[in-house]
């Protein structure tokens, strides 16, 4: 496995195809409050590409790829990154796929869907969370913040298959589909000020 920093944006060099595994920290978890920091980026193969993001970057590259509509970006509960990286970086992220949305819907003997918990049950790995609420403000993060960062999205890749056969065994796919299609409409409503009103109750 190798770990790749980057600061400012995605190197032009770096490039894509199909699908690649996306995470955020952030400075908190408030999206009108709390900044974007590092973005980490993985195509499956063992590596991560993490970009430092300083306030006010714009990070073409990066933005290029999130809008990208031939690469499926795959997030672990993608409401919060999508929202934030469009708060931070102007872009909506299309398509998205979201392992927290897919494990809640074809899992439903169990209420723990972090990726922690899912890592764990579908492919055996432990995973440390102890970096989680670490300073990400920093101009640059220590190697153990690096290590965490890339776990983050080193098995998203896996996760995304092993929940996209669990979706199909329980006939829950296309929901799960029209689900993660609306994420980029449910970030716009938390961004507007409806983040915790259910809009769809009477």
């Amino acid at each position: 496995m190798a770990i790749f920093l980057h600061h400012g944006d995605l190197p032009a060099t770096v490039r894509f195809t199909g699908s690649v595994a996306v995470d955020t920290e952030t400075m908190g978890l408030n999206l009108q409050r709390d900044r974007l920091c590092l973005v980490q980026l993985s195509a499956g193969d063992g590596d991560a590409h993490l970009v430092k993001i300083a306030p006010g970057v714009d990070a073409p590259n990066l933005k290029a790829l999130f809008a990208d509509a031939s690469v499926v970006k795959i997030f672990h509960y993608a409401r919060f990154d999508v929202g934030m990286i469009k708060r931070n970086l102007g872009v909506d992220c299309a398509p998205v796929f979201c392992t927290k949305i897919a494990s809640k819907l074809c899992r439903t003997n169990t209420d723990r869907h972090g990726l922690k918990d899912l890592c764990r049950d579908l492919l055996g790995v432990e995973l440390s969370k102890e970096q989680q609420t670490s300073d990400w403000g920093a101009p640059a993060p220590s190697a153990a913040q690096q290590q965490y960062a890339a776990n983050d999205v080193l098995y998203l890749h896996e996760l995304k298959a092993k929940l996209e056969a669990l979706l199909a065994r329980e006939g829950r796919t296309e929901l799960a589909l029209a689900t993660i299609a609306f994420l980029n409409t449910r970030a716009a409503l938390d961004l507007a000020g409806w983040a915790d009103e259910d809009i769809f109750t009477h």
